[in-house]
């Protein structure tokens, strides 16, 4: 769980039992429901708040983007963000671009668990003061109470920080909120939901008079990304049932390939008992996540039909998932197949990880969304057989179009209901790349990072996935012909990953990564 974990653990347990006597029983409910989805809306009428009397009278002709923050300290946080999300596009709050999760420290009252920020981007006809009454109204459903302790413990806590570049005073509102230029833990959300694009009009809500300079200058003030990674400010992304800090050290995530054909380690660990050692022994090297896929990537390979793919996967994913010697370890499933990542999530996978970035099934991006969980987000032009092809590997400038179009991906996932906060991203090593390009990118993935800035901050300061181990160029480069004979030159492109800003490196050779990453880290970090 972590120190901070516990800490919140710790304080939770003496605050919810109070809470719970004092908040009704209908309420209770929703603190013990399963996660809610994102995409297609799961609720039921009786579950959505009552909002007939935010008709056409109380909505303005015309749509304005709003900022509202998100905070949360009882019960599970998560659970009640996702909800508060269903509830607020139920309502007709479309949020189209989200910041990063934060855990920070409680303010004012401190005496409390720690709290999880963020923020949402929102689309929404509802004026302001509807706007305020729907919130509050997901807040009661959310079983948060009046009458509690000011700054006190809450399930959830939204407020509107911006409509629009309006100003409103009155007894029951105030926009921009009062308090927002003081507060780190909503400051660095804010700025996370800017873009570098340079395409905000003055009139833009970032811009608003009530921040001399714009938010972005605002947040640099107060210290900008030098206030993030200290016992008061955390960024976090969900994974199972823990909050990781992924820019704490630098990660490494083994591959375990139940495959017959993969490139490197093909038909070794196709039997259950073979998969399952090779995992013990991975996760006792080191590994903080294993990725177990059943349909090879590599060049030229056939796509499985689902049948078959789950055929190869589910008996490895039944034995790891009630391995006791893996219990430590998050899992992650390889595939670009939605049905088969429902089914690993549904059998206890934490992580969907898919070269195609969503392209080559329709269904994945809304299928992340429902699942609730981290998704790795990986570049690639075609498919296996013709990624290589000179049309899929033909760039101007590849680490600004690799870019670029990791955004167009970034944009949909988000408009599906996948938050930018579950997104990880990877450039996509090997996968429709040449030589020379995945040298470019290796060195050059700050540019890459700068590039998705353009489209969502939160996306270009979260974290980062690489995967260069045993590819194909290190072996030109070596002129190892095996791919277990690229470990040394592995370890030398992931340095120079590490050092570029990846936080994840996956790889087949788990001892030699993680013992040059904890070098890379005691240098860097």
């Amino acid at each position: 769980m972590g120190r901070h974990g516990q800490v919140a653990s710790d304080a939770a347990a003496k605050w919810q039992g109070a809470f719970a006597a004092a908040r009704p029983l209908s309420s209770r409910r929703c603190e013990c429901e399963p996660s809610m989805t994102f995409g297609r809306s799961s609720l039921s009428k009786a579950s959505v708040p009552n909002h007939a009397h935010y008709s056409s009278s109380t909505a303005s002709t015309t749509e304005e983007e709003v900022v509202i923050a998100i905070g949360s300290n009882i019960g599970d946080r998560i659970a009640n963000f996702n909800r508060a999300l269903e509830l607020m596009r139920a309502s007709g709050i479309q949020a189209i671009r989200h910041a990063s999760l934060y855990e920070s420290a409680p303010a004012y009252v401190t005496d409390q668990p720690l709290f999880l920020n963020s923020a949402v981007s929102a689309i929404t006809s509802l004026d302001p003061h509807s706007l305020l009454r729907t919130l509050k109204d997901i807040e009661s459903e959310l079983g948060r109470t009046s009458g509690g302790i000011r700054y006190g413990p809450r399930p959830l806590d939204l407020d509107i920080i911006f409509y629009g570049n309006r100003s409103v005073t009155t007894e029951t509102l105030e926009i921009p909120h009062a308090r927002f230029l003081e507060r780190p833990f909503v400051l660095a959300p804010l700025a996370d939901l800017l873009n570098d694009a340079g395409t905000r009009s003055t009139s833009h809500w970032s811009n608003h008079k009530r921040c001399d300079g714009g938010v972005a200058q605002a947040w640099n003030k107060m210290g900008g990304e030098a206030c993030i990674g200290n016992e008061d400010l955390r960024r976090v992304i969900p994974v199972g049932n823990e909050l990781l800090d992924l820019s704490a050290k630098t990660h490494v995530m083994g591959i375990l390939n139940v495959t017959p054909d993969s490139f490197s380690d093909g038909g070794r660990f196709m039997a259950v008992e073979d998969a399952v050692a090779h995992a013990r022994s991975m996760a006792a090297e080191g590994a903080d996540f294993i990725d177990i896929g059943a349909q090879s990537t590599r060049p030229g390979a056939t796509r499985l039909s689902t049948e078959e793919e789950l055929s190869r996967l589910v008996p490895v994913l039944e034995a790891l998932t009630a391995d006791s010697a893996l219990k430590g370890v998050k899992l992650s499933v390889d595939t670009f197949d939605a049905r088969v990542g429902r089914e690993a999530v549904k059998m206890g996978v934490h992580v969907v990880n898919d070269v195609s970035g969503g392209s080559l099934d329709s269904e994945m991006l809304s299928t992340v969304a429902e699942l609730g969980v981290p998704y790795i987000m990986m570049h690639m032009r075609g498919d296996p057989t013709n990624m290589q092809s000179k049309a899929n590997t033909t760039y101007s400038d590849v680490c600004e179009e690799v870019g670029k179009e990791l955004n167009s991906r970034v944009v949909q996932a988000e408009a599906v209901g996948v938050p930018a906060w579950r997104i990880i991203t990877d450039p996509g090593i090997g996968f429709s790349k040449t030589l020379p390009q995945n040298l470019d990118l290796l060195k050059h993935l700050p540019v890459v990072r700068r590039v998705l800035s353009e489209s969502s901050c939160t996306v270009s300061r979260g974290p980062m996935l690489v995967g260069p181990s045993r590819k194909g160029f290190l072996g030109k480069i070596t002129e190892r012909q095996k791919g277990e004979d690229r470990d040394a030159a592995t370890v030398a492109a992931a340095v120079v990953a590490a050092i570029g800003g990846a936080n994840i490196i996956r790889a087949h050779n788990v001892r030699a990564v993680r013992d040059a990453m904890k070098v890379v880290d005691a240098i860097y970090k």
